[in-house]
């Protein structure tokens, strides 16, 4: 089961991103141990916190000319908008499906950490920014 759960490998050495993403895992954690009649506000706290979360990174890449942005904020449109489909099932009660997608998230943040936010990480070191 890939449950949630912030980690020293995830940690990037920009604080700014850090916070970002160690939030992220919280919220995370804290849907996938939500009970079934909490589930739908823990989820959309998620989704709120996501859309920011992306939404500042990808301003960090355009105002910094990261040559990665379009495919990062490829990956964050894609995700966010399932996360989004996410509560719509909750509204229908598939409670099981947005389970499943907590669990599939959890598993994709740590790739997406290791495959896109450490370039960018890296990016924003030399740019200064904090």
């Amino acid at each position: 089961m890939n449950t949630a759960q912030w980690t020293p490998a995830l940690s990037l050495d920009f604080d700014p991103l850090d916070r970002m993403n160690h939030e992220l895992m919280e919220r995370l954690a804290q849907a996938q141990r939500a009970s079934d009649a909490d589930l739908s506000q823990a989820w959309g706290e998620l989704v709120a916190h996501v859309a920011t979360h992306f939404g500042q990174e990808d301003t960090w890449m355009r105002e910094t000319g990261h040559r990665q942005s379009d495919a990062h904020s490829l990956e964050h449109r894609v995700v966010l908008n399932l996360l989004r489909e996410g509560v719509g099932q909750l509204r229908q009660g598939q409670l099981a499906q947005v389970r499943q997608m907590s669990r599939e998230l959890a598993a994709w943040f740590s790739r997406h950490t290791h495959a896109f936010d450490e370039a960018l990480a890296l990016h924003l070191r030399g740019h200064q920014l904090n």
